[in-house]
């Protein structure tokens, strides 16, 4: 056993038998597929994406998360030519997001559409089961209760071990719950975009529910060296909300005396009580050691204090 699989930690994912890495790997960056997907990452090798994701798995991570909607498809391909042959790895995937003929999206939570997407998942994936299906995001013409309950006919059927929700409001959740057992929530959180703190994970710590958190290095804006001029011309990035930010103090405060600013920004979102796991997206074998180095390292509330006030 390396020296890094000893050190990340497993967190138990609210009330379901999952246990899972503090972090895990995200795959939207190695989705990125110049002309077929919007979000952009610039150019990336499938070589290095398996490798990325082998090296992560060797460290001692135990879990990705991906979707339909990473390169439409593309990333699950990837790592299911990642995980081909591989034992304990905890397949996370999403449903809803579909294609509009002009490249945009949109979504479709009615239940023979998750049904659709899912049997494409299992396929892409190589998988006879899904770990965590994840609701992707809002359809306001269903009712929550509607995409709950086809959700959980897949939990019935051994289809999917258990179900989630991301990016919806909290009453939203709670009406879910009402339906049948919510195992996690996912969200966006990061330093630089803490509006969970507010209804979403106290919500999860009141009602025992696992929270996995996307964009922990706020899309790379975290990350030491980081700089939108680099980037590829057709980077979703540059248009980025963060693009216009000063992050250097952000990410100096991050980085503290003995970690990366990267580091900093994972040990940031795990110091919250309700964050059960981190993803991070890694596109190579060094952001993939990265990751695992992070996992271990926790921050002091003088630290927290810190970086929040930077």
């Amino acid at each position: 056993m390396s020296a890094l699989k000893s050190v990340v930690e497993h967190r138990a994912l609210g009330g379901s038998d999952l246990a899972i890495t503090s972090v895990g790997v995200g795959t939207a960056p190695i989705g990125s597929s110049p002309g077929t997907w919007w979000v952009n990452w610039g150019p990336q090798d499938e070589s290095d994406s398996v490798r990325a994701i082998h090296s992560a798995l060797d460290a001692g991570v135990n879990w990705i998360d991906t979707a339909p909607f990473y390169g439409w498809g593309g990333a699950e391909e990837i790592v299911g030519c990642a995980i081909r042959g591989r034992d304990g790895v905890l397949v996370f995937t999403k449903c809803g997001t579909m294609r509009h003929a002009d490249g945009g999206d949109y979504m479709n939570l009615r239940p023979e559409a998750i049904r659709a997407d899912v049997e494409g998942s299992l396929r892409r994936l190589g998988v006879e089961r899904i770990d965590l299906l994840q609701i992707h995001d809002r359809d306001p013409a269903v009712p929550i209760e509607e995409t709950w309950g086809a959700v959980l006919e897949l939990v019935a059927d051994g289809t999917v071990r258990y179900g989630g929700i991301s990016n919806h409001r909290p009453e939203e959740v709670e009406r879910a719950l009402a339906i049948g057992p919510v195992a996690a929530l996912q969200y966006e959180y990061s330093v630089l975009a803490r509006g969970v703190e507010e209804a979403i994970l106290p919500l999860a710590l009141a009602r025992d529910l696992g929270v996995i958190v996307w964009a922990p290095l706020a899309s790379g804006f975290l990350t030491d060296g980081f700089s939108v001029e680099r980037l590829h011309e057709d980077d979703f990035r540059r248009g980025h909300a963060f693009a216009q930010l000063e992050l250097e103090p952000v990410r100096a405060a991050l980085r503290g005396d003995r970690r990366t600013a990267a580091q900093g920004a994972i040990a940031f979102v795990l110091s919250h009580p309700a964050v059960t796991g981190a993803i991070v997206g890694v596109r190579n074998e060094r952001e993939a050691a990265e990751l695992a180095q992070g996992a271990g390292l926790r921050l002091t509330p003088d630290e927290v204090a810190a970086i929040v006030r930077r």
